[in-house]
């Protein structure tokens, strides 16, 4: 091994053993073109070395689960004939350094993970996460990124009718952008990513191949530094009105029963796309590169291969069916070439220029890292923020004050500024946008409707991993269940910092079994998802920030429930459980400046319950309104239904020395609910037969938010009040 080559593959990202397997694998050393194919599939973000055994933990199936991990979206049956595809990722490193399009590109890459399938994009949803909203650099990205997410979405046209931002000094220079789409498909149109039969033709469909996004994925598999914004060529440059074209002529190939195999182009570009599919399906392929359609001159094989170009999708189609699936590409007026054969040796050959440049196993490229099981240790916070009790803190002098306070604060106020700009109504079927718990869409071709949410909290998971990768699942699914839809999946976007660091590992393993141990309780299958590790900026890690994406199903778009209030005189109950904490709270963050405590136990069983409480009250009609507690606990919601119904309540609640634990406490089995006194006792009924405790918490009704603890008033607020600081803090914090 010359010196000159060691450079290189440590430069790539590889290390010492990693590299003598790829020569064991080969029988030789590996050229510059063989190298990189290697580097880009056995960066942490395609090959997964450090998580891949720990996310085998995820309970995968259930019996509406058609595809699961594995290929580019899971999809879960919904009956009739029709499937949902679904899948979150993340774009974080390129979002950090160039906001518009690294946000922009990611939503461009979800969305062709979902019609890769044969499936319609018909929702976009994201979550975000960005340091304190008073430095100047953290609104240019968040403005960006913004921009960014609905210049895409917006232009191509599919509703983005949900998400969730938070702000820490963690994200301060590591923003987190995780974009998640959902698609609607008929089952026996459900096309994979394989390549299949030896003979086909490898076609390469829209975009040309630029220079823009090489070694995009090894810059996602590195902690971010200050000389990160020198790679800016490694984030892509997007297009999405050349992705609607690809779009609608994919789905019509797939339609047309015109392709045996598609796959997107993303991370690893091309090498990622002919590797993973000759390996799913134990075939080769040999590639002609002088075909590949190029938007710069003078490319080298190298660049060809690794180059992350958008909007570009590979198809294998059988040679008869060519001339037919052309005609279609043509009629779109989109650029496509055939570069090549599939092959039954396992190997794919690349060639530039009448030699052989590239020659390698795809079943080694595609699969072949090694698997890593690094250490794990208790990280030293741990033990010494639990042991804080949040009640040692002074009390507050006026509840009301710290209602405003908390309410108006970046993480809880209303992220109007954020959806405003995002075409959420675009084709007519969005039932409930953003702003609620969960988003709901009607679909045109079933009569149902699907709720969709996405939810995490990497403050509470910073704390306690497993109880806050719980909290995260629970959350996710009970904001579903809130407007009378049945959690039937869920995906996951897990951010975490460097895995080779024991402490980082730790908190991942620990919040992955916590996701895990709720999912199998709550009965939801993880059919697909991202993890971001390297998530740091000079050795500073962001907080450990699982996020879910889950997806509901309601059978009958009409019997579904929203979170405001609907009429004077009906009558409030908090439903689930007593069990409240303000460790890792919003009102500690806000109030005091502080991140610590232990967060309350979660009781899945009563999770459970409650989730079937709510569904079955929804579908029975039962229920007016159904909010989800969760940032600000108790007194956010009620002020949040308030807003969102533009009526106030009256409530009173069981008496405490310190009023702030029942007003702000957090806990997981929580939800506010308004009934029609006429429905009160078949509410309690239910409640009964589910053994889901019911709360009575007074009437809603005038113009104020009014608040008693033991009949002792301790918020009183108009309306008013908390409607213009809840949609006005952001914005002003914007101008600035």
């Amino acid at each position: 091994m010359t010196e000159t080559g060691r450079h290189l593959w440590r430069r790539l990202g590889l290390n010492d053993g990693e590299y003598e397997r790829i020569c064991a694998d080969l029988g030789r050393e590996p050229n510059r073109v063989e190298l990189n194919m290697y580097s880009v599939m056995w960066s942490e973000h395609c090959s997964y070395k450090h998580s891949k055994s720990t996310l085998r933990l995820f309970p995968t199936s259930g019996p509406r689960v058609l595809l699961g991990p594995g290929e580019n979206a899971g999809v879960v049956d919904i009956g009739g004939g029709w499937a949902v595809a679904f899948k979150i990722e993340s774009h974080n490193h390129p979002s950090a350094i160039e906001p518009y399009q690294g946000a922009a590109t990611g939503v461009g890459g979800i969305i062709r993970d979902i019609f890769t399938l044969g499936a319609r994009p018909v929702a976009l949803l994201n979550s975000l996460r960005f340091g304190s909203l008073e430095d100047a650099r953290v609104r240019y990205l968040f403005d960006n990124v913004v921009a960014g997410i609905g210049g895409y979405g917006n232009c191509i046209g599919i509703p983005t009718v949900a998400g969730e931002i938070a702000f820490e000094p963690c994200y301060q220079d590591n923003p987190l952008v995780n974009a998640m789409c959902v698609g609607l498909l008929p089952v026996e149109k459900l096309v994979l990513g394989q390549a299949p039969g030896a003979g086909n033709l490898v076609v390469l469909v829209g975009a040309r191949t630029g220079r823009d996004g090489i070694h995009g994925v090894t810059f996602a598999s590195e902690e971010l530094s200050e000389a990160s914004a020198e790679r800016r060529p490694a984030v892509q440059v997007g297009d999405p009105f050349l992705e609607k074209l690809l779009l609608e002529a994919s789905l019509e190939v797939i339609a047309g029963g015109l392709a045996v195999g598609v796959q997107d182009l993303g991370g690893a570009g091309l090498t990622c796309a002919v590797t993973e599919t000759a390996a799913r399906s134990g075939s080769g392929m040999e590639l002609e590169l002088d075909k590949v359609p190029l938007r710069e001159a003078g490319m080298s094989p190298l660049e060809i291969m690794v180059s992350e170009s958008q909007e570009r999708m590979l198809f294998i189609i059988e040679p008869g069916r060519f001339n037919d699936a052309a005609k279609v590409f043509r009629r779109w007026g989109l650029s496509f070439a055939v570069i090549g054969r599939v092959t039954a040796d396992g190997w794919i050959t690349v060639k530039h220029g009448g030699r052989t440049v590239a020659r390698v196993p795809a079943a080694s490229v595609a699969g072949g890292a090694p698997l890593y099981e690094p250490d794990s240790r208790e990280p030293e916070y741990y033990r010494e923020r639990q042991s804080v009790d949040p009640l040692d803190y002074p009390a507050v002098e006026d509840c009301t004050e710290a209602l405003l306070e908390v309410l108006g604060s970046p993480d809880v106020a209303s992220k109007q500024w954020v959806w405003r700009r995002y075409d959420y109504m675009v084709r007519t079927c969005t039932v409930q946008g953003p702003g609620g718990d969960a988003a709901v869409i009607r679909l045109r071709e079933t009569g149902q409707a699907l709720a969709l949410a996405v939810d995490g909290n990497g403050r509470h998971t910073y704390l306690d991993p497993y109880r806050g990768g719980m909290m995260a699942v629970a959350e996710a699914t009970r904001n579903l269940a809130c407007t009378g839809a049945e959690p039937i999946g869920i995906t996951d976007c897990l951010n975490f910092g460097n895995p080779e660091k024991p402490e980082i590992f730790w908190q991942f393993r620990r919040a992955v079994e916590g996701m895990s141990e709720a999912c199998r309780v709550l009965e939801v299958p993880v059919v697909g998802g991202n993890v971001s590790f390297y998530n740091e900026v000079e050795g500073e890690a962001i907080y450990p920030t699982p996020v879910v994406g889950a997806v509901g199903l309601l059978e009958n778009p009409d019997q579904q429930c929203d979170i405001a209030f609907k009429k004077a005189g009906d009558l409030l109950y908090l439903a689930g459980s007593s069990t409240v904490s303000l460790g890792g709270s919003q009102f500690i963050k806000v109030i005091h400046q502080a991140v610590a405590g232990s967060l309350p136990p979660v009781d899945l069983a009563l999770e459970k319950r409650l989730q079937k409480l709510l569904v079955q009250a929804v579908r029975a009609g039962l229920l007016s309104s159904a909010h989800d507690l969760s940032d600000g606990g108790l007194a956010v919601a009620l002020a949040e239904s308030c807003i969102a119904g533009g009526l106030g309540a009256q409530v009173t609640l069981p008496g405490h020395p310190r009023p702030e634990l029942p007003l702000f406490g957090e806990g997981p089995s929580r939800a506010i609910v308004s009934v029609k006194a006429a429905a009160r006792e078949k509410l309690l009924a239910l409640a009964a037969k589910l053994e889901v405790p019911l709360l009575f918490l007074g009437e809603v009704g005038g113009d104020k938010l009014s608040i008693s603890v033991t009949h002792v008033p301790v918020v009183d607020v108009t309306i008013f009040e908390l409607k213009k600081i809840y949609e006005e803090s952001i914005p002003c914090i914007m101008e600035q």
